[in-house]
């Protein structure tokens, strides 16, 4: 991880609203839980908030919370949580099925596999919430929002080592904080506005 510079919430939620705008007319929209997440996530964590660039291979690290998949036919994540390597691993699993059992989250993975790259939102603990209740892992990179992507991503083959995409993290300590100083570029940076 690198860490790019400090941010205010108001920033970082205005950044949030930039890439994750809610449309409560798309019924596979769902920014609006997630900005739940992130203010749960402020509230808990004091308000510090990071942007940063994570290495693909450091996403594939991420604790994911309880995800029923859309209220689908198969759970795809149990309520202890699974790593962002091992959900797309049972992904592969449930194969073609998936689609099946649970339409709308397997539509959701397949409109975010190339989609136009956009950053994560991620937390130093797991939040309050049924979602992260259970979870078995209690600090590290846990997800508030871009589980779809994360699992996407990876099942198209975009989360590669050397590759580095954009984040914002919310309880960095400061002896976590090292600023870095090279920039990586690739095809998976998300620059909005310049």
């Amino acid at each position: 991880m690198r860490v790019l510079e400090a941010v205010t919430f108001d920033a970082m939620m205005a950044r949030f609203r930039l890439e994750h705008p809610y449309d409560e007319g798309d019924e596979a929209n769902s920014n609006d839980e997630a900005e739940t997440h992130i203010r749960s996530a402020h509230r808990v964590l004091g308000g510090r908030w990071h942007h940063v660039r994570l290495e693909c291979s450091e996403v594939l690290g991420v604790v994911l919370p309880w995800h029923l998949g859309e209220d689908g036919g198969v759970e795809l994540i149990p309520r202890t949580g699974l790593t962002v390597e091992a959900a797309a691993s049972r992904l592969a699993g449930l194969g073609a099925s998936y689609a099946e059992t649970n339409p709308l989250c397997a539509f959701k993975l397949s409109r975010q596999s190339h989609a136009t790259p956009r950053s994560f939102f991620l937390s130093t603990e797991a939040v309050p919430g049924e979602d992260y209740e259970g979870l078995t892992t209690r600090r590290g990179l846990i997800h508030l929002d871009g589980l779809h992507r994360m699992l996407a991503w990876q099942q198209a083959g975009r989360l590669v080592p050397g590759r580095w995409v954009n984040a914002f993290v919310a309880g960095l300590s400061p002896a976590d904080v090292r600023h870095g100083t090279r920039h990586h570029q690739d095809r998976l940076d998300v620059h909005p506005g310049g």
